[in-house]
């Protein structure tokens, strides 16, 4: 039997999938969908305008959400480019107390120069080992994020727990934390030490 070819929503429906329903302007270009197109798919409410250049499908909306997948959004407003971090990702990782509610950290490459009032930006070269995906978005590793809090003066409870549940976890050791944060400098070495003296195990 013969097969047609896909049409466009199938194509962009397939990208958005592995994006939580979230997907570009110049993803639904390549896909098919020409900018006339597009205005008439936002206006008819078959697409939610979430940013400038930036949609989701409105099936998605009604299969309710995760805590984390506004995360995608700023994945693809970064181009790829951030990497969600330090408090928030402490979030994601389920590490402790931090705040999910408050400005969404990224860490991005030198020379990145958009902005966002919504957004904290941290810059970095991260190693491959530093950064975790995730479905839709990057996100640095446990270590990486406990490290990255303390190097910023995050509230030492915030460091404290996250320490805590991360070894209570087994997903790391006591010394592979003291060297994560002296990769950051005094700062981070210093809180993660402090949220070691709390922690007995």
């Amino acid at each position: 039997m013969l097969v047609g070819p896909r049409s466009a929503r199938d194509r962009l429906w397939r990208v958005a999938a592995a994006q939580r329903g979230y997907f570009t302007a110049a993803q639904a270009l390549d896909a098919g969908y020409s900018y006339q197109a597009q205005r008439f798919h936002t206006q008819r409410g078959n697409w939610i305008r979430i940013d400038r250049g930036i949609y989701r499908f409105r099936e998605f909306l009604e299969l309710g959400s995760d805590d984390t997948d506004s995360l995608v959004r700023w994945s693809l407003w970064s181009k790829g480019r951030a990497v969600v971090s330090h408090l928030t990702a402490l979030a994601v990782h389920d590490l402790g107390v931090a705040n999910p509610e408050a400005a969404v950290h990224l860490t991005v490459p030198q020379g990145f120069r958009q902005v966002d009032p919504a957004v904290i930006m941290h810059r970095a070269v991260l190693d491959e080992d530093d950064i975790v995906q995730r479905d839709g978005f990057k996100v640095t590793s446990p270590l990486r994020a406990i490290a990255e809090s303390a190097a910023i003066s995050a509230d030492q409870d915030v460091i404290d727990s996250a320490v805590s549940d991360l070894l209570e976890r087994g997903e790391a050791t006591r010394r592979q934390l003291l060297h994560a944060a002296e990769r950051l400098g005094p700062q981070a070495s210093l809180g993660v030490e402090r949220a070691l003296a709390e922690d007995p195990s």
